[in-house]
């Protein structure tokens, strides 16, 4: 009878201390933890929120811990495999108001917000779901990087490239890109591109902030600023600029022997009249381009000696 009840004692007492032991819980610098209840009489729901750089707190038996990250963070868009936060070549490409896809690169920068109840809100809309990753797998926001990398992905990421659609959409390759002005009819104005670029950025950033709380259903990202880094041509269109400038090299440097080629002559010709206004100025410039030791010098004589000096 005495085993029976120290087994029984065990059966209650060990899952007791580790629940006990499991229900301590405490946040570094940069993260921020929602709590679920989630012992077997407990309902599922937010038990609460421990902010960033926490003591150890009580969160309940069996309870469930969502790690969030409560820095600021950035998620890169670049054709740079090592940059990419998607972890491979990944550029937004959206055709100009002429026809012509542009890759787009940039960077925005974004923190989750702290507060309590918005949090609270946010992990009951995506904090119980899963995102498909780039190794095919389901993971939650707060899988850590990658989760959080899949989360942005799918539910962030279209419309970062709707508002850069909205907006490059608007414009003309030659209002972005300088070098597209070589192949067509262009007035646009050097430094006028880096200015519309700035103008395209503030647009992306006013769109951003309207229109993310509106879809995510909350103001869960605070701080968003997106700034845009590089626009890029087609390969077959940067080949037909290449091209282009190349040839204008070619011409330049053309025009370039042709102008001293004419002040050549024009030189020559000057240098010729001035002979023949001043003879005995020929024969001084005939003179110093003697060699240096010449003793003897006889023009106009074909039997004439020249003595070199010893």
């Amino acid at each position: 009878m005495r085993i029976a009840l120290l087994i029984v004692a065990a059966l209650v007492t060990i899952p007791l201390l580790v629940g006990g032991i499991a229900g301590l819980e405490r946040t570094g610098g940069g993260e921020v933890a929602v709590i679920r209840d989630g012992g077997p009489l407990d309902d599922n729901k937010v038990r609460q929120v421990i902010d960033p750089g926490s003591g150890l707190t009580w969160t309940g038996l069996w309870s469930s811990t969502h790690l969030y990250p409560a820095q600021q963070r950035f998620y890169t868009i670049t054709a740079d495999a090592k940059r990419a936060t998607s972890l491979g070549v990944d550029v937004v490409t959206v055709p100009s108001s002429d026809g012509v896809n542009l890759g787009i690169e940039g960077t925005l920068y974004f923190t989750l917000t702290l507060d309590h109840e918005t949090l609270k809100t946010f992990d009951d809309r995506y904090g119980t779901r899963t995102f498909r990753s780039q190794d095919d797998d389901s993971l939650y926001p707060w899988d850590g990087d990658e989760g959080w990398a899949a989360f942005f992905g799918q539910a962030v990421r279209p419309v970062i490239d709707n508002a850069l659609r909205g907006q490059i959409g608007a414009m003309r390759c030659g209002e972005l890109v300088p070098s597209c002005a070589l192949l067509e009819s262009s007035s646009l104005k050097p430094g006028d591109s880096n200015t519309n670029i700035v103008k395209v950025q503030s647009a992306v950033n006013d769109s951003l902030a309207r229109d993310l709380p509106r879809t995510l259903g909350g103001d869960f990202l605070t701080g968003l600023r997106f700034t845009l880094v590089k626009v890029t041509l087609p390969a077959e269109v940067q080949q037909a600029v290449d091209r282009s400038l190349a040839a204008g090299a070619a011409v330049s440097e053309a025009q370039a022997r042709v102008a001293q080629a004419r002040a050549e002559a024009d030189a020559n010709r000057a240098r010729q009249e001035g002979y023949d206004k001043c003879p005995a100025c020929a024969e001084i410039e005939k003179l110093k381009s003697l060699p240096q030791g010449i003793t003897v010098y006889a023009p106009g004589n074909p039997q004439s000696v020249v003595v070199p000096a010893r």
